[in-house]
């Protein structure tokens, strides 16, 4: 049987209790979806368990080889400057391989239209709506811009309109991108949160889709979002198994 890397799921973390219960519920699909697959979570702040705590356990128990993966939907200050130096600060006889952030990715819109058909909308109501992707927002320009570009696909799959909204750093916020739909005459507008989990900016995102006629659940636990985790860990465990001889 080839060897498996441990995943490990590093998540940002949340004063707010709602990210954490979500986390886990995302991780908990996971592991469902893969039995044999041993999953750990590990919190950049505020909640537990860190993930230097994390590390320093499965290395006391001899774990070796980790998939360190950021659930993080762009490739922002965390992926590219905390998740690193926590990963260097390893102890030395673990042989870790981050993974790429999970998005952009087919399956993430996938998993945003479920959340709007949930939400009430169907199929059918596509060429009638406009929507609001909405993102927490970030002060690095290429992850503010990866945000557009999916709001541009995205238009393309049968939606009257799509643009891209920031709870923080950037503009628009979810407010002005509303009234903008409702100006280009869509019949309706609806808001979906570009966010994994519940918490203080996706809370603002509520409150700016006050106007909107359907405002989406986060991606959450979402079955595609499970999936797109394990595409991937598979995906950066391949160079630990070759180093491993597996």
């Amino acid at each position: 049987m080839r060897h498996r890397p441990v995943l490990l799921v590093i998540a940002h973390g949340s004063r707010d209790p709602r990210h954490a219960a979500t986390v886990h519920a995302l991780v908990r699909r996971v592991r469902s979806s893969r039995p044999g697959l041993r999953v750990e979570t590990g919190f950049l702040d505020f909640n537990v368990p860190s993930v230097q705590g994390v590390l320093e356990s499965l290395a006391a128990e001899g774990v070796r080889d980790i998939v360190a993966l950021p659930l993080l939907l762009t490739r922002a200050f965390h992926a590219k400057a905390d998740i690193p130096a926590v990963l260097r600060d390893a102890p030395p006889q673990l042989r870790i391989r981050q993974a790429e952030v999970l998005g952009p990715s087919p399956l993430l819109l996938a998993a945003l239209e479920r959340r709007l058909y949930e939400a009430g909308l169907t199929p059918a109501d596509k060429s009638s709506t406009g929507v609001v992707l909405a993102s927490a927002g970030s002060t690095d320009p290429e992850a503010s811009a990866v945000i557009a570009e999916i709001a541009r696909e995205w238009r393309h799959t049968g939606w009257c309109a799509v643009r891209p909204a920031f709870a923080s750093a950037s503009l628009p916020r979810t407010e002005d991108a509303v009234r903008e739909l409702r100006a280009l005459g869509c019949e309706r507008v609806a808001v979906a949160p570009y966010v994994l989990a519940p918490g203080f900016l996706p809370d603002r995102i509520a409150r700016g889709a006050a106007e909107a006629d359907v405002l989406a659940d986060v991606l959450g636990p979402a079955p595609e979002v499970a999936r797109l985790l394990l595409e991937r860990y598979d995906v950066a465990r391949v160079p630990v198994l070759t180093a491993v001889g597996a």
